[in-house]
């Protein structure tokens, strides 16, 4: 299993004891060190402040997690682990994360240019093929 699938199942056991998602996973060498980047959500619209991820509920994770990734050893050596939550410019990668912000206003950057943009703004209507 690659290290990132490993910090992942660890990760989802721990958010999940608090009504959490992992909305994303970096695990990278950078110039102080290995850092261990985790994402936590809320499922749902999260529409208001009060059904948001909280800096309680990040602490809550980095505390919990900090340990189990420690006790399992599933980031060998030393590493900074940080915790938060993606806001409100997330990435949307996954076809679940379109169909959750279906109706809201999105910008989406493609690779390739279509018609000379790679770069729209407009309200999400819906998710295809």
């Amino acid at each position: 299993m690659e290290p990132v699938e490993r910090i992942r199942a660890v990760a989802e056991r721990v958010a999940r004891d608090y009504g959490l998602e992992i909305w994303d996973i970096q695990n990278r060498r950078e110039t102080h060190g290995q850092v261990v980047r985790i994402l936590i959500d809320r499922p749902g619209p999260a529409a208001t402040a009060e059904e948001s991820v909280s800096v309680d509920d990040c602490a809550r994770v980095s505390r919990d997690l900090s340990a189990v990734l420690d006790v399992e050893d599933v980031v060998p050596g030393a590493y900074t682990l940080e915790v938060s939550s993606p806001g409100l410019d997330r990435r949307l990668v996954k076809e679940s994360d379109y169909a959750r912000f279906v109706d809201n206003l999105v910008k989406i950057q493609t690779r390739v240019a279509l018609q000379q943009q790679k770069v729209f703004k407009g309200r999400l209507r819906g998710i295809q093929d």
